[in-house]
């Protein structure tokens, strides 16, 4: 018995020493872990429930030179809950319960009260610390929701837990959408949303997120939190009011026409200030839409417009004046098998320079040119570069189109190369690349580049201005371009374009008239040729303040020339801007306006006569214990006539003030019509019999 007692209590004293030595080891490890590994494995905890969560700042506003806003990023909200806050642990929530539910039901309005009653009750009961409410509401819906009983007492107490992010929103949807832009991830940056994007953007923030039950992180507020730094704002230089006549007119002559796209440019002359531009392309279901920005991205061949620019090459060159008369060949000439003619062809025979350019001549301008410049084109070439036409502009913007102007050298020159070039063919030019080169004609020479943005505000402070960028001072002589304005300004008052003429103020231009190419099929496509048309021009001609170019493509062959499809555009544009341009309109000479004539008076009660007459320094009647007067009005001043006793005139007297004063004599007034008298029935001067009608009758 003994043995079996100290055998038990020996098995008992090892499993309790193997007890205890584990203890200590377990002892040990536990201050390993906190004195030595500590700060590792608290790094590790944190690490697992704790992250940086980073801050989007709110994206800057796009606004138009009128001060209107273009594009906004609109602030929505995520809310949420956490029961576990201070608001939710007291006494009397269950008292603020039914005001707190029916207050989120009519902010909300998705739910009953009793839905929001039970979401809340089971929220608190099961300990929620993150539990969405609603998404994406507006900021006049978080502050009210932020007035209600609970949420009230605080950021921190009340439980609300706001989350802000915001969404891109183009207040004035289509009107200059693609100038206006958009910044998108995976995508080419368009407008100004994308040329822009790291001043629009502003600075992220960053905040600490702790992990709760569930897998979902919350924020956690902290002081030491990061806020963002909001965008900065941009201001265009589009007109909104100048932007909507120039969409409307395009969209009207678009529809009008069947045409499957076109666009329309707007720019102040001295500045480079773009005013207005659209850029619309008929979709499928018949309404044209801003699809693509035509105007600064796809190159085409300008046609007519061109030949301004080749006629003043040869003025500058000093072979040709505008007087120069050359043969035509009645409106027919072929080159090396190329077939050129004209519009008109076989009605004229000779054209001064001058006619060539207003009648919008082919044969004339290539037959100019071929003959100066055949033996040395590369002079011709030369002399299109120095207006800048073989370079892009560098615009504010990204994706404007690389232009062509062949030379000498390239592959597909060939013996009709430069005649078909001289009226537009054979080259590519943007819409705007146009524009800025008529545009410098325009600015005696100096050209300047087109701008979008002319300010960088934040919080309407100024804190940079895009100054004019001249891109050449001069791109030719003082004769040049005087020749130059006289050409454009002749063809709308005798020319291809007389249909834009207006008496109050003139207009400088040039139509444009082009086929299309479609790849390998050339000038047709099923058997159908495709027109381009165009204008592009100046307002006022005699001073230049505005410059505009209007293209229309893929026209069909009834109803293509540029002067009654692209020209009305323009005139529409030119009008509003006159309409509404102090500076267009001629000084007023005040001096006119001032009627210098004697101001006429009026008979009646001769006190309130007195304070008339003594008010313009004009002698008072004597009274002499009479009350009414007429008055009589000459050049020679004022002569008053008092009533003895004798039937008073009370022409020109109100009826009111008439009747009083033929009433007062004792007469019997009727008066017949409205205003002043014209003519009474018994002769003024007369005795005075009393009782007696005296008709009168008002004008």
């Amino acid at each position: 018995m003994a043995e079996t007692k100290k055998d038990i209590l020996w098995r008992v004293y090892l499993v309790y020493g193997f007890m205890c030595l584990f203890a200590l080891a377990i002892f040990i490890q536990v201050c390993r872990i906190k004195f030595i590994e500590g700060e590792y494995w608290i790094a590790k905890a944190d690490s697992s429930m704790l992250k940086m969560d980073t801050i989007l700042p709110i994206r800057g506003n796009i606004f138009s030179s009128d001060g209107k806003l273009l594009a906004s990023s609109t602030p929505i909200y995520d809310i949420r809950i956490d029961t576990k806050s201070d608001a939710f642990k007291a006494s009397d929530f269950n008292s603020k319960l039914d005001s707190l539910s029916e207050g989120i039901a009519s902010i909300l309005g998705d739910k009953s009260v009793a839905e929001y009653k039970h979401i809340l009750k089971e929220t608190k009961r099961r300990g929620d610390r993150y539990f969405l409410l609603q998404r994406d509401i507006s900021h006049k819906q978080l502050i009210a929701i932020q007035k209600l009983p609970v949420f009230n007492k605080g950021k921190y107490s009340g439980g609300l837990i706001v989350e802000a992010k915001s969404v891109r929103e183009r207040l004035f949807k289509e009107l200059a959408k693609r100038t206006i832009g958009f910044d998108r991830e995976h995508a080419k940056p368009v407008g100004i949303e994308g040329a822009f994007d790291s001043i629009l953007t502003g600075v992220s923030g960053q905040r600490i997120m702790q992990k709760v039950a569930g897998g979902v992180w919350k924020p956690i507020n902290d002081e030491n939190q990061i806020e963002a730094m909001d965008g900065n704002d941009v201001v265009s230089t589009i007109n909104l009011d100048l932007q909507d006549v120039a969409t409307s007119a395009l969209y009207k002559q678009l529809n009008n026409n069947n045409a499957a796209r076109g666009c329309v440019v707007l720019m102040e002359v001295a500045t480079g200030h773009v005013k207005a531009i659209a850029n619309l392309k008929r979709g499928k279901d018949g309404v044209y839409y801003e699809e693509h920005n035509d105007a600064i991205g796809y190159g085409s061949e300008p046609g007519s417009t061109f030949k301004l620019a080749s006629l003043m090459a040869a003025i500058e060159d000093g072979y040709i004046t505008t007087k120069n008369v050359v043969d035509i060949e009645g409106g027919e000439k072929f080159y090396n098998g190329i077939r050129i003619a004209d519009h008109d062809k076989g009605k004229y025979d000779k054209l001064s320079v001058q006619q060539i350019f207003e009648k919008s001549s082919n044969v004339g301008v290539s037959k100019i040119v071929y003959q100066y410049y055949s033996k040395d084109p590369q002079k011709f070439i030369d002399r299109i570069n120095s207006f800048g036409l073989n370079k892009k502009i560098g615009l504010q913007l990204i994706g404007e189109a690389e232009p062509l102007i062949k030379n000498p050298k390239s592959k597909t020159w060939s013996g009709a190369t430069l005649p078909v070039m001289s009226y537009g063919y054979e080259t590519k030019l943007t819409p705007l690349q146009t524009l800025t080169f008529y545009n410098a004609v325009a600015n005696n020479g100096r050209m300047v580049k087109p701008i979008f943005v002319q300010e960088i505000r934040k919080q309407g402070k100024l804190i940079h201005t895009y100054e004019t960028e001249v891109v050449n001072a001069k791109i030719c002589s003082d004769a040049t371009l005087k020749q130059a304005r006289e050409m454009m300004e002749g063809v709308v008052l005798r020319g291809t374009a007389t249909n834009l003429k207006f008496d109050t103020y003139t207009i400088a231009g040039k139509t444009g008239t082009a086929k299309m190419a479609f790849g390998k099929s050339g000038y047709s496509l099923s058997d159908s040729v495709r027109y381009q048309s165009s204008f592009c021009g100046y307002f006022p001609a005699d001073k230049p303040l505005y410059s505009c170019i209007v293209v229309m493509y893929d026209l069909s062959p009834k109803f293509y020339y540029g002067n009654v499809a692209a020209g009305p555009v323009f005139k529409e544009i030119a009008d509003k801007v006159y309409s509404t341009s102090i500076a267009m309109h001629n000084e007023i000479k005040t001096d006119s306006l001032i009627n210098k004539k004697q101001p006429e008076y009026k008979g009646g009660d001769i006190t309130a006569l007195n304070k008339v007459l003594q008010s313009v320094n004009k002698k008072p009647v004597e009274n002499k214990n009479k009350f009414y007067a007429s008055v009589n009005n000459n050049t020679s001043g004022v002569s008053v006539n008092l009533f003895n006793g004798l039937v008073p005139d009370v022409a020109g007297m109100p009826m009111r003030d008439a009747i009083y004063i033929l009433e007062s004599t004792g007469m019997y007034v009727t008066p017949v019509g409205k205003g002043v008298v014209k003519k009474q029935s018994v002769q003024a001067g007369t005795p005075i019999v009393k009782g007696k009608k005296i008709i009168i009758e008002l004008s």
